[in-house]
């Protein structure tokens, strides 16, 4: 049995380093990381890995840099810029997730959910406006409507 593949969505990782770094973060660091972050449903798989590797390089040293403070009893000190360092972490861990639709092209899949979100959301205005009905009812509404538009 083939495993299925899985993507990420590439927005949804937008937003995730967003929420690490800010919208409008101080360091240059940071700036740099969301700015390359927000090209990434603009440019390709190859494109986007080597200038994440290329920032990785230049500023591994800020990424890395652990607080010298003497009072700090811990055998490893905290890292300097914790969210940085998790807005990195979580991009390098999700690479494989995020490039699913460019690895494997027969399987139609696109780079975001925006188009079943706004299935979504039609389908819950819908369900919504039905407050009243049953569990079962609402079941068939949603199947129905599935039917007719899927």
């Amino acid at each position: 049995m083939k495993p299925i593949p899985v993507q990420m969505c590439q927005f949804h990782q937008i937003l995730i380093v967003r929420r690490y770094v800010t919208q409008n973060p101080d360091i240059e660091t940071s700036r740099e990381l969301l700015n390359l972050v927000n090209i990434i449903a603009k440019t390709d798989k190859e494109s986007f890995c080597g200038a994440f590797n290329e920032w990785y390089e230049k500023y591994r040293d800020v990424v890395n840099e652990r607080v010298h403070d003497k009072r700090i009893k811990r055998i490893t000190p905290p890292y300097m810029r914790p969210k940085l360092r998790s807005a990195y972490l979580s991009i390098k861990r999700n690479m494989p997730l995020l490039w699913t639709f460019y690895d494997h092209p027969e399987t139609g899949l696109p780079n975001t959910n925006n188009a079943i979100e706004g299935v979504f959301s039609d389908l819950k205005t819908k369900v919504r406006v039905h407050r009243g009905i049953s569990k079962e009812n609402r079941n068939k509404l949603i199947d129905e409507y599935l039917k007719r538009h899927y």
